[in-house]
């Protein structure tokens, strides 16, 4: 009796996910070796756009957003669409990048991780000049950064100020919590929104803060909304990577949740109140759109609700109709452009003063991208 042996098809995609594990287990000393089996030159038909997510592309958060806005180049006419998930904030993000760009032909990167920036992304861009890369955050700086790098970002505290909305209206302690991962400034622009929100509603109201420490944290995720549920607090947000644990860990409490990244209402089908949601199919398509046309992406954007940038999710079951009109009201000015959640007169939750009576700091202002403060009424502290 004969047995035959039957192999997978060999394709071309393989070859290259192959190879640039390969390059990522070898270290950069192969990278010339592999680049020698695949000229760049090769991949001169289409445009090869790279995507590198630091965790998982279904983790209901923050890597699963961008790869949902990357599925929207897959239906574009030139286009090739690579990507790689899990790869760390460290050297190994360096190796996925080159071995992109050598071997998949890659010249529009997209980084998305907010630790892959610097020095990951300024060294590699500095060493290949005529690749496009765009980081999301709020990093890039004319005159200090490469010209072929750039940022983009979106203003989702918008959405965090709608998610604190409708929390007051459901909350019965006057008690929020919020689980964060890092208190950057983006992380605090979204704490401070979120309590801003709520006191338009209940001047009264609180937010009480834990950092994890990290943007995926797990088990401490998890301690930390069972910490917050057991002090009073009866809806939770967050602004960690993957959002599933503190969603479910919420339901579980049997209270109420909004939503970050993505939506995740199905895994809290009670408690969903709404959430703050990227849109990140926006921006990828305007960038890829300009490649295609052989213009240059631009290097610093940014864009809210009124850009289709951010959305929010849809309205839970638990939602009452007092906190649905007065969602969508301020929805609708913040449609109008120019909205500003940070206005006086306005104190940090030590005293001091952030915008006096005659002050307002508009969605766009840059100094937001510098914010080091938590709001009054945040319990919790920076450091």
């Amino acid at each position: 009796m004969s047995v035959r042996l039957f192999s997978p098809p060999i394709t071309s995609e393989r070859l290259l996910a192959d190879r640039r594990q390969f390059v990522l287990r070898a270290g950069g000393s192969a990278l010339a070796l592999a680049a020698g089996l695949t000229p760049r030159s090769a991949f001169a038909k289409d445009l090869t756009v790279g995507f590198i997510y630091v965790g998982p592309k279904d983790d209901y958060g923050y890597n699963q957003a961008h790869a949902e806005g990357a599925a929207a180049l897959k239906g574009m006419a030139g286009i090739k669409l690579i990507e790689e998930e899990k790869v760390p904030e460290t050297l190994d993000v360096q190796k996925t990048m080159e071995s992109m760009i050598e071997l998949d032909g890659a010249t529009l990167l997209f980084p998305t991780s907010f630790g892959y920036f610097d020095p990951h992304v300024v060294k590699v861009a500095q060493k290949y000049k005529d690749i496009q890369f765009r980081h999301c955050g709020g990093l890039w700086e004319e005159g200090k950064h490469p010209k072929n790098a750039g940022s983009y970002f979106g203003y989702i505290g918008m959405c965090q100020y709608l998610n604190g909305i409708a929390a007051a209206h459901v909350s019965k302690s006057k008690k929020l919590g919020f689980v964060a991962a890092k208190p950057i400034p983006q992380v605090l622009m979204n704490i401070n929104s979120f309590e801003l929100g709520a006191k338009s509603v209940d001047p009264n109201i609180v937010t009480q803060v834990i950092f994890t420490g990290d943007w995926s944290m797990p088990v401490k995720e998890a301690e930390a909304t069972n910490s917050l549920v057991d002090s009073g607090v009866d809806v939770v947000t967050c602004h960690v990577d993957g959002p599933k644990v503190v969603v479910e860990t919420a339901e579980r409490r049997g209270i109420y949740v909004c939503g970050y990244h993505a939506n995740q209402a199905k895994l809290a089908p009670k408690g969903y109140l709404t959430g703050a949601e990227w849109n990140w199919a926006t921006v990828y398509k305007m960038f890829a759109e300009k490649a295609l046309k052989g213009e240059p992406p631009p290097n610093f954007v940014r864009g809210g609700l009124a850009e289709n940038f951010v959305k929010m999710s849809p309205f839970g079951p638990a939602v009452p109709d007092s906190a649905r009109k007065q969602v969508e009201a301020v929805k609708a000015e913040m449609m109008k452009g120019g909205y500003a959640v940070i206005r006086g007169p306005l104190k940090d939750n030590k005293g001091n003063t952030i915008a006096s009576a005659d002050q307002s700091y508009q969605e766009s202002a840059i100094e937001l991208e510098k914010m080091n403060y938590l709001v009054e009424g945040v319990i919790g502290a920076l450091a």
